[in-house]
């Protein structure tokens, strides 16, 4: 495995840690250039910002578009714990992100691989390299954890 897969994923755990925390479904995410500079990194914030396209994915988009002046991310990675779902990967896609690296599927919403394969998508004007599994049993216990919780909290 590519250390450097693994370094930026544990910066992606790092944000879903804060999204959990702050009862966010802890999802995390980070978006590096080509020189693996990191752009950008965020978590979910659908709660807190009363916004249900405020998945980590999005929110690193939006920063990092903003950081560069510039909403095509051309030659950047996007690190994220959980496998995009449609809306994120459409956002992807747009963006002309060049790669996906996430850690765990999702195999209700997930985009990239699970139920659908929006990347890799022939018929769409750009195409997705899609890198699956980096820490993949840290991101799970995560996510699963938090739900773990609030279910034995109600």
């Amino acid at each position: 495995m590519d250390l450097r897969y693994e370094h930026f994923m544990k910066m992606a755990i790092d944000q879903a840690t804060v999204a959990g925390r702050m009862g966010e479904v802890p999802v995390g995410a980070v978006i590096v250039d080509a020189d693996n500079q990191v752009i950008a990194q965020d978590h979910n914030r659908t709660i807190t910002n009363c916004d249900p396209s405020a998945h980590a994915e999005i929110n690193v988009l939006r920063a990092a578009a903003r950081k560069i002046q510039n909403y095509r991310l051309l030659s950047t990675t996007l690190y994220v714990s959980i496998e995009p779902c449609a809306m994120c990967m459409g956002a992807i896609v747009h963006a002309r992100i060049k790669a996906v690296v996430f850690g765990a599927t999702d195999p209700k919403w997930g985009a990239a691989e699970s139920l659908y394969q929006l990347g890799q998508d022939a018929r769409l004007n750009h195409q997705v390299e899609i890198v699956k599994g980096i820490c993949e049993d840290r991101c799970r216990f995560v996510i699963q954890e938090f739900f773990r919780n609030r279910r034995m909290a109600s």
